[in-house]
């Protein structure tokens, strides 16, 4: 491992240890740990780029003190694979222990290991120890024309990693990851719905007790969520023409499938139905639905829908909320106004109006826009959020595969991402608080105002 890798992994274990304090905690960041965060992310992410490239370099140094013309034998030359004339190229070990250097190269790889006739198949394909990779999928295990070889898993796990990193939703819920040999969780979570005596916890009581006075038990109540994979796929064809550019294939999947499996992880987060798919927030039991005010015109927004909305939230969750809201919902919400006697005061707008940058935040949380919140007057258009109280589990890393076949005769390759996960509210109703009647819940949405 060189400097620059240790540098990287020193950042990520601090990066780590914040996470777990927070998971701890269960809770999300707060600003100051979110700074501290990033900053760390962006240092490890330069040195991560310096060491591809002092590796890439270490590499072609390499090729550069080889012969030019390899000798057929132990140490070179080509030897007949099983994929109907595919050959593996047998170089020296060091080959095989030497990672590609990035994504769009192991692709390029892939993409020559499964040619019919006359195939070359890279050693690191094939090196199972040092690189965690596996023989194709498919009839045979022995002939990647069949099903492709997986990605190699760094590239992988980096492809996860960017699918959280977008996103504004995702990034913030609380994730487990399942181990091998398991398809879901099932989990005890407490049945609390009010914070009445007798009633926290589940059933937990405290009382102050008079000398010699009986001792009266009680114990908290359990209910058991239960969470099962669901199959989330990507398919891409790649164009011959595309292949023929490695640095290019990789930048196309590297951020074009990480934003789109993003989206539909996100978009189920506040709308799934739960059937074949994470559970939604705007469909989950522990959702707060904030009435109109009465007489209140049609797709608006007015100030005291907000004040009601703030009021339901739970309040020990306030600090790491989040407002996420449709892009239309911005000019209502930078019109919007308190009135105070003859005058009044912006609600979302600063003192020095459209020259200055408008207030992100309202109650001082963030104010997101996001694509899968309803338009302005519809359900959901603006939402008060503490995604901490959201669980998704995951299969680790996404999986991925590749076959020339699917669309041969249009010189295409097609590579296949597949990431298993699920997701559902920790909460299964809304909080009946001590006093007042109003519940409360981490999730809080407009109502309809049609």
């Amino acid at each position: 491992m060189n400097e620059f890798r240790k540098k990287a992994l020193e950042l990520h274990t601090r990066m780590n240890d914040l996470l777990k304090k927070a998971e701890g905690e269960a809770r999300g960041l707060t600003e100051d740990e979110r700074t501290e965060y990033d900053g760390w992310k962006e240092q490890r992410d330069q040195f991560l780029t310096l060491a591809e490239e002092r590796e890439a370099q270490e590499k072609l140094d390499a090729q550069f003190a080889e012969p030019a013309t390899r000798s057929v034998g132990p140490e070179g030359g080509l030897e007949s694979g099983a994929a109907g004339g595919t050959q593996v190229r047998v170089g020296a070990d060091r080959e095989a222990e030497q990672p590609f250097a990035h994504f769009g190269e192991q692709l390029h790889a892939v993409v020559r290991a499964a040619l019919p006739d006359g195939g070359e198949v890279d050693k690191r394909l094939l090196h199972l120890n040092s690189l965690e990779t596996r023989a194709a999928t498919g009839l045979g295990e022995s002939n990647p024309a069949d099903g492709g070889f997986l990605v190699q898993k760094d590239f992988n796990d980096e492809l996860l990693k960017k699918t959280y990193e977008i996103g504004q939703i995702s990034s913030r819920v609380k994730r487990i990851p399942i181990g091998a040999g398991k398809n879901g969780l099932k989990m005890n979570a407490v049945d609390e719905t009010s914070r009445a005596d007798g009633s926290r916890w589940g059933g937990i009581r405290a009382y102050w007790a008079a000398e010699a006075e009986a001792f009266t038990a009680s114990k908290p109540k359990f209910r058991q969520m239960e969470m099962n994979l669901h199959k989330l796929i990507a398919l891409l064809y790649a164009t011959d023409e595309l292949l023929e550019d490695a640095t290019a294939l990789g930048a196309v999947i590297s951020e074009g499938f990480p934003e789109e499996m993003n989206f539909k992880v996100e978009n189920a987060i506040i709308n799934g139905t739960g059937a074949g798919q994470p559970a939604g927030i705007l469909n989950a039991g522990c959702l707060v639905s904030v009435d109109k005010e009465t007489g209140q015109t049609a797709d608006t927004i007015v100030y005291k829908n907000l004040t009601n909305m703030w009021a339901r939230a739970w309040g020990r969750g306030r600090v790491n909320g989040i407002w996420t809201i449709n892009q239309d919902v911005e000019p209502v919400l930078m019109d919007m106004g308190i009135t105070i006697g003859t005058g009044g005061t912006p609600v979302y707008m600063p003192p020095g109006g459209l020259s200055q940058s408008p207030y992100s935040t309202l109650f001082g949380r963030p104010v997101i826009p996001v694509e899968y919140n309803a338009t302005v007057g519809t359900v959901g258009d603006i939402q008060f959020l503490q995604m901490a109280e959201y669980l998704m589990i995951d299969k680790g890393s996404i999986k991925s595969a590749s076959s020339i076949h699917v669309r041969f005769v249009y010189g295409e390759t097609a590579f296949r991402f597949t990431y298993r996960v699920d997701g559902q509210p920790t909460w299964n109703s809304a909080l009946t608080p001590f006093k007042g009647s109003n519940t409360l819940s981490p999730f809080v949405a407009l109502a309809s105002r049609d």
